[in-house]
C-alpha cells in the first residue's frame, strides 16, 4: 500500500520544477549568463538584436520576389530555337527515357511546344530576353541569371515549401526565419522578416511558407496587409489613451517576465517582445505604408498609378522602404503563374498580362536600390517554385506542365556577378548541360552572401541538428559570385 500524501502523488517533474523557489529555466539562464538573470533582464533582452556573422558578409538584407505558380522560363529567359523548330513534333525518346514528368510518365506521348515569343540579345554580354520582359532587359547588366535551377517536388504547395524551407514537410523554419535567427535585425520598430502579397489570392501553402518551424515564433514572417491597417488589431482603440495603453503593456510585460523567470520558456520571451514590437509598430507600420512622401518620378518608375492601390508595384516600393529601415528579410509573393492552358491560365493571353504586372516593378526596384546606394548590400532574388515543360498540354488553350529539372531564377546585388548567365540547358530545355543548380545550392549561396555558413547555422531539435540545407550535400555557387 502506498502511504505517500496525495499532493506528492499528484506532483509531476514539471510541477516540481515549476513550483521550486527558482525555476529550472532560471537556473539554466543564470549559468549561461554567468550572473544573476532577473525577470527584468530576460524580458528586456531583444531576440532580434543584430548578431555576428560567421565571416564578412557581402549582403545585409534580402528581397525575394517570389512568382508563385511556376513561371515559364521558356517564354522568358531560356531561348530555344530548336524547340521552336520542332513545335508539334513528338518528344525524342532520348529526352524522356526512364523519366517521369509532373502528372505524366513517358507513356503519355504529348508533343513539343515551341515558344511563340520573340527573343533578342541585350546588354553587354548579349543575354537572351523575350519580348515579355522589355523592362527587365534594361537591367540585364545588373543581374545574374541562373538557367539550371533544379528542385525535387512538382506539386505547388510542397514545392513552394521546398524552395522556402528546404523541405516539403511542414514544421521546418523558412529561409527568412533562418536568416532572422542567424543575424537578427537592424530595425527595432518593425519585424525582422516581413511578407507582402499581391495577385488574386494568396500562395498555395499559406502561412507555413513563412513559418518559423521549431524556432521561436519571434523569427516567423509577419504578413503586412496592403490596404487598411497593415496588421489587424494593431491600432489603438479611440477609447484608450497613450498613457493607459503604456501602463497595460508594462503590466503585461511584468507578469510575463515573472513567468519567464520561473520556466525559462522561450515562447514567453517571444510574447513579451511581441507586445513591445506591436506597441512600437503602431507608429512605424502606418508610416511605412504611407508612400505620399515619394516623388512622382519614383512612383512613375515603379508604374504606380494609385499610391493607395494594392499591387506588386507598390509592394516593390515598400520593399525598398523596408530595406531603408533595416528590415532583414522581405518576401513578396505574386500569384497566378500556373499556366497549364485553361481559359484563364494560358501562355497566349494570361502570361503577357502577369509579366506586365511584374516587369516594370522588378526593374524599378533594382534601379531604385542602385541609385540610393543600397543594391551592393541588398540581395534581390526573382523566381518561383519550379518551371515549365518543353512539351505542351492539351486543354482549351496553350499551356505547359510543371517542370522540376531546369528552370530560371535571377539575382541582383549582394555580391552576385552583374551581367552574368550561369549554366545552360540542352537544346530543347529538358535539363541542364553539366551540373544542375539544386535548390539547396541556392540556399547555401544566399546564406553565404549574408556571412552565414549553411553547415554551422543549425538548431538541435528532436535529437537532430536541423539546417536549412538539410543533411544532403549543398554547394555555394562561387562561379556566380564576385
Amino acid at each position: 500500500m502506498n502511504t505517500q500524501p496525495q499532493p506528492l502523488l499528484d506532483a509531476t517533474r514539471r510541477h516540481f520544477f515549476g513550483r521550486c523557489g527558482i525555476g529550472v529555466g532560471s537556473i539554466a539562464l543564470k549559468c549561461l549568463l554567468g550572473r544573476d538573470a532577473s525577470a527584468a533582464d530576460l524580458s528586456l533582452s531583444n531576440p532580434l538584436a543584430p548578431k555576428p556573422t560567421h565571416f564578412p558578409p557581402k549582403a545585409t538584407n534580402v528581397i525575394f520576389l517570389f512568382m508563385a505558380g511556376g513561371p515559364s522560363q521558356l517564354e522568358m529567359f531560356d531561348y530555344k530555337p530548336k524547340l521552336t523548330e520542332l513545335n508539334g513534333k513528338p518528344i525524342p525518346d532520348s529526352y524522356i527515357a526512364g523519366k517521369r514528368f509532373a502528372f505524366m510518365d513517358s507513356s503519355h506521348r504529348v508533343n513539343l511546344l515551341g515558344p511563340k515569343r520573340t527573343f533578342k540579345q541585350v546588354g553587354n554580354n548579349g543575354t537572351w530576353i523575350s519580348d515579355l520582359l522589355p523592362q527587365t532587359a534594361k537591367i540585364v547588366d545588373d543581374i545574374t541569371i541562373i538557367k539550371t535551377c533544379k528542385t525535387e517536388l512538382f506539386n505547388h504547395a510542397p514545392a513552394k515549401l521546398f524552395m522556402n524551407a528546404g523541405t516539403g514537410q511542414f514544421g521546418r523554419p523558412s529561409m527568412g526565419s533562418w536568416v532572422s535567427y542567424g543575424l537578427g535585425s537592424e530595425c527595432d520598430d518593425l519585424p525582422g522578416f516581413v511578407v507582402l502579397q499581391s495577385g488574386p489570392r494568396g500562395p498555395r501553402g499559406g502561412g507555413v511558407l513563412w513559418s518559423s518551424g521549431m524556432l521561436p515564433t519571434t523569427y516567423q514572417g509577419v504578413a503586412l496587409r496592403s490596404q487598411g491597417d497593415p496588421i489587424l488589431n494593431l491600432s489603438t482603440p479611440a477609447s484608450v489613451d497613450a498613457l493607459n495603453q503604456r501602463r497595460v503593456v508594462d503590466a503585461v510585460r511584468e507578469l510575463n517576465s515573472l513567468r519567464l523567470a520561473a520556466t525559462g520558456d522561450h515562447e514567453i520571451s517571444t510574447r513579451i517582445n511581441a507586445y513591445e514590437m506591436a506597441y512600437r509598430m503602431q507608429s512605424s507600420a502606418p508610416e511605412l505604408m504611407d508612400t505620399a512622401g515619394e516623388s512622382q518620378e519614383t512612383l512613375d518608375l515603379y508604374g504606380i498609378k494609385d499610391a493607395g492601390e494594392a499591387s506588386f508595384a507598390r509592394n516593390c516600393l515598400l520593399a525598398r522602404r523596408l530595406v531603408e529601415r533595416g528590415v532583414r528579410f522581405i518576401q513578396l509573393y505574386h500569384t497566378n503563374w500556373d499556366h497549364h492552358g485553361g481559359p484563364t491560365e494560358n501562355l497566349e493571353k494570361h502570361l503577357p498580362q502577369i509579366c506586365g504586372e511584374i516587369d516594370r516593378p522588378g526593374m524599378a526596384l533594382v534601379q531604385d536600390l542602385k541609385r540610393k546606394g543600397l543594391l551592393d548590400n541588398t540581395l534581390v532574388i526573382w523566381g518561383g517554385e519550379f518551371g515549365r515543360t518543353p512539351m505542351g498540354e492539351v486543354r482549351e488553350s496553350t499551356g505547359r506542365n510543371h517542370h522540376i529539372d531546369a528552370f530560371t531564377m535571377w539575382f541582383a546585388g549582394g555580391g552576385f556577378k552583374a551581367g552574368y548567365v550561369h549554366g545552360e540547358t540542352d537544346e530543347l530545355g529538358f535539363g541542364p548541360v553539366g551540373e544542375p543548380t539544386h535548390v539547396r545550392d541556392i540556399h547555401a549561396t544566399i546564406l553565404h552572401q549574408l556571412g552565414l555558413d549553411h553547415q554551422r547555422l543549425s538548431v538541435r531539435f528532436q535529437g537532430l541538428d536541423v539546417r536549412l540545407t538539410g543533411v544532403d550535400e549543398a554547394h555555394v555557387i562561387h562561379q556566380a559570385l564576385i
